[in-house]
């Protein structure tokens, strides 16, 4: 369980394909920190600890993975949204994110607003997906390459997000540009609420 508070955008140091598996290793300043099976998110993807060697760290995904967020669009270099699982005697400072990444969005549009940036992200959306809960309401919760953000005027199959210059600064946001792929995690809640009325009908 995580909560969409990003601690590091972290370097893809090392990409290696082994059949449908990507080994992806990362270098990261709380390297010494983690454990073997640990869980953390990756642009909001849970993925488990495989491997450690100095300040550097591996993680797999599979194909399921790779077909369902932008991981499989990495490249060496490239910086990754990084984030432990939460600690559950803590504050929850974002909201309620699983590491399950939903699908992804495409950047539609990024405009500087006088120190902050909007960005609009477009995804596939149809009837079935949004009975199952995949949708976004406005001033609801969504993640986006796992940050936590605040929805802005949604629509059937896009919404916009503000982005405060510390998130630009200290994420992968501010290597997001218009066409560029993200990972989206819609809210739980609203999946749960979703479920509920379709047990009910």
């Amino acid at each position: 369980m995580f909560s969409g508070i990003v601690e590091e955008a972290a370097v893809v140091t090392r990409l290696v394909k082994d059949k449908d598996n990507l080994h992806i290793t990362l270098k990261c300043s709380f390297t010494d920190e983690l454990k073997i099976d640990q869980s953390v998110a990756h642009n909001g993807v849970c993925l488990t600890v495989v491997d450690i060697a100095g300040d550097e760290y591996t993680v797999t995904a599979i194909r399921e993975t790779l077909d369902r967020s932008n991981l499989g669009l990495l490249r060496e270099g490239s910086r990754v949204n990084l984030e432990r699982s939460m600690i559950m005697n803590g504050r929850l400072d974002g909201h309620i994110v699983q590491g399950h990444v939903d699908e992804t969005a495409v950047c539609r549009s990024v405009k500087e607003a006088n120190g902050s940036y909007y960005y609009r992200f477009e995804y596939e959306a149809d009837r079935k997906m949004v009975e199952r809960g995949y949708f976004t309401v406005d001033k609801g919760s969504v993640t986006v390459n796992g940050v936590s953000l605040t929805v802005c005027n949604p629509t059937d199959n896009s919404f916009e997000v503000a982005i405060i210059p510390y998130t630009f600064e200290h994420t992968n946001f501010k290597e997001i540009r218009e066409g560029s792929t993200v990972n989206i995690e819609f809210d739980i809640l609203g999946k749960y609420i979703a479920r509920l009325q379709s047990l009910a009908k």
